[in-house]
């Protein structure tokens, strides 16, 4: 038997120093694994008054310090793009099956933190995240979410005893003394809160307290809206309701809690409903005899006691959401029969002073238990994620897990037949192949090229190289794309959700300029607006600046430039209202003047078509898909030419090469694809019937 992880906190004073001991006065949940052949799983709690309290051979108590300590201080600082994050390998049968034979087995005692256990070690400088459960009080719910956290926080998660009967403020007193006690460990990094239902109502009530402190909230549709909810009705009829029905009452109440479909899901790669629908009822036969356990976490007299304390919570940061100064993100179903969890998460957006909100519209209450959700996805995608007390767009980026890089709407089969990408790469000799073999894997590297309308291409790209070569691209964007609010979010903020989380970063010197020394691979579009938001009849046409913006740090770093040009939206979709269409319509006109009324114009300053680049969305019609043509010229390298960065002539004639090649490939796409006979969609529909997989789809003979 051996103890894999065991870290908890329940602080008795504020008031403390480094010292370790102070760390271990209260309860400890202790997990003991068996070998792996006897699968033999148990807990145990037991009281800890800063000496050994565990009497078994063979096993301790152990903190992170404790474990870093043990394997020589091996703690990783980085992840590598398309780590595991384990999503999906745990649900809500695991959840379940852990509340109802561990966490209540001798559920007796006050409020306690426990650290799952299956989360391993996170980075290094990684900051605490305190979970504060539901109603049900267990702390479990993170079950489906534990590994991917668990890498990159320090997790704490509260568990409420099923017969425990501490108030509100008992309770956010604990919550608010734990919140103190890892500030005075470590003041320079945030705390975050992640609060779920009743919980994250608890969140907000430790925030409007404690505003001083670097507070990081992440709201599970918070039960802030506790009076709006049924919730309310339900209150009466859990003190009408017989005792012995009381039983009955808990399991009729599952259906309107979540998403059945979308809590079996989780474990099913993709989330394909028609391709893996047959296996949902044999799923749920195995989980409905558990359900009718969860009634134990909750019986009548602790059912009534809970909805009091969500109807205390309610009101006390209803009163008080002014005093909140914490950044907030709230994650809000848009199916949650529960609480108006959608509305409410729009009503605390415009209340809050820092808060982000993201909406799953076809979830239901039980969002962590559910497919299609993955909690660090949005902390990533709002760039709420930071170690220190500042964010760092570089030192804090996370690179797409394998789960977010399966899960992402634009890696889905029918998005990628639609788009049917044929990606070629030129090598050193000349020769031009089918993939990215060209293009070389020491960074630095500077991929240059055309933008297509709308950015369409970015996000191809971008994939094509994280799955071919297992490299984060980072694009250069405009500034404005990463401030959009939520009146975009039907489409712009879930656009540049997917940029943020695929590694885009705001266009500027400086971050080239970092991204360059740390020997990255850089995607730029010296085009920028311009080049993406043409008008009629300008596709595949180039507009560049005169002067060269980049190449001067490309030589100065020796690093690698690869033009590169892309065909093909005109086949996907049609123009039928630009912006000079746009100018000439008053209407449309005041729109576009409003909606770039305080927006930054980077080139403002510049001469030429490159400085006409006011945001707005041209009006297009689709077209039957044609297909998406991309190619990577030959590798300029600049290694050994970093004295010639001063050298003006040099670098303009360098910038000329550059253009002139990406010209070159847009007219030899625009050529070649004449010649494949899978340009049209049909063609790569039926390619499929043959078995063929996405990445075979032939093409075009180079």
């Amino acid at each position: 038997m051996a103890l894999t992880l065991s870290n908890s906190i329940v602080p008795l004073s504020p008031f403390i120093t480094r010292n370790e001991s102070h760390r271990v006065h209260s309860r400890v949940l202790v997990r003991v694994v068996g070998s792996e052949d006897s699968g033999t799983v148990s807990w145990e709690s037991v009281r800890n008054n800063g000496a050994s309290s565990v009497n078994r051979k063979g096993i301790g108590v152990a903190s992170y310090e404790d474990i870093g300590r043990q394997d020589g201080g091996n703690v990783l600082e980085v992840l590598e793009p398309l780590w595991d994050d384990g999503f999906g390998t745990y649900t809500v049968k695991d959840c379940i099956d852990l509340i109802t034979r561990d966490l209540i087995k001798s559920d007796g005692g006050s409020p306690t933190w426990f650290c799952p256990v299956r989360i391993g070690k996170p980075l290094k400088d990684s900051p605490v995240l305190l979970y504060l459960p539901g109603i049900d009080g267990t702390g479990a719910g993170l079950t489906a979410h534990e590994k991917s956290l668990g890498k990159v926080f320090h997790i704490q998660c509260l568990h409420i005893p099923v017969f425990d009967r501490t108030p509100l403020e008992g309770l956010i007193q604990i919550v608010e003394e734990t919140v103190m006690i890892e500030h005075t460990l470590s003041p320079k990094k945030p705390i975050y809160l992640l609060g779920d239902s009743f919980g994250g109502a608890l969140a907000l009530a430790v925030a409007a307290r404690n505003p001083t402190i670097d507070l990081m909230l992440v709201l599970v549709n918070p039960a802030t809206s506790y009076e709006n909810s049924s919730l309310h009705t339900l209150s009466y009829l859990v003190r009408a309701f017989p005792e012995e029905y009381h039983r009955m009452l808990s399991y009729a109440m599952n259906p309107l809690l979540g998403d059945y479909m979308k809590t079996e899901m989780v474990t099913i790669d993709g989330g394909h409903y028609l391709q893996s629908g047959w296996q949902l009822p044999r799923n749920h036969s195995k989980d409905l005899p558990l359900l009718f356990e969860v009634a134990r976490i909750l019986p009548k007299d602790t059912l009534n006691w809970r909805l009091k304390l969500v109807e205390s919570a309610a009101a006390y940061v209803n009163s008080r959401l002014h005093a909140v100064t914490a950044q907030v993100l709230v994650l809000a179903s848009g199916k949650d029969n529960v609480m108006p969890s959608k509305k409410e998460g729009q009503r605390l957006s415009r209340l809050l002073k820092h808060c982000h909100i993201r909406v799953f519209e076809d979830n239901g209450h039980t969002l962590l238990s559910e497919n299609g959700v993955n909690v660090l996805s949005a902390i990533k995608a709002t760039q709420m994620y930071r170690r220190f007390s500042k964010h760092d767009i570089l030192k804090d980026f996370l690179p797409l897990s394998i789960s977010d890089f399966k899960h992402s709407p634009v890696e889905t089969w029918w998005y990628r037949l639609l788009l049917g990408s044929a990606v070629f790469s030129t090598m050193e000799d000349g020769k031009v192949v089918r993939g990215l073999a060209g293009i070389p894997d020491e960074g630095p590297v500077i991929i240059v090229g055309n933008h297509m309308l709308l950015a369409f291409d970015v996000i191809p790209v971008v994939s094509e190289y994280l799955r071919q070569k297992k490299i984060v691209l980072h694009g250069l964007a405009h500034p404005e794309l990463f401030h959009f609010g939520p009146e975009h979010e039907y489409f712009m903020v879930a656009f540049t959700d997917i940029l943020k989380v695929g590694g885009s970063i705001p266009v500027s010197g400086k971050n080239l300029f970092r991204l360059l020394a740390r020997k990255s691979h850089v995607l730029l579009y010296p085009g920028g607006f311009r080049e993406s938001l043409h008008r009629k009849g300008e596709a595949g046409k180039l507009f560049w600046p005169d002067k060269p913006e980049f190449v001067k740090m490309a030589v100065k770093f020796g690093a690698t430039i690869v033009p590169f040009g892309g065909v093909g939206i005109d086949e996907i979709s049609e123009i039928i209202i630009d912006y000079n269409d746009m100018q000439r319509y008053p209407f449309l006109g005041q729109k576009v003047k409003e909606f770039n009324q305080g927006r930054t114009n980077l080139r403002a300053e510049m001469a030429g078509e490159v400085s006409k680049q006011p945001i707005h969305i041209p009006i297009t019609f689709p077209k039957i898909p044609g297909r998406l043509y991309f190619m990577f010229g030959k590798p300029i390298r600049m290694k050994g030419k970093e004295n010639m960065s001063n050298d003006e002539e040099y670098l303009q004639e360098l910038y000329s090469q550059l253009r002139c090649d990406v010209e070159c490939i847009i007219s030899y796409l625009l050529k070649k694809r004449e010649e494949d006979p899978y340009r049209g969609i049909v063609k790569r529909i039926l390619s499929q019937s043959y078995n063929t997989s996405i990445d075979q789809i032939p093409s075009f003979e180079p």
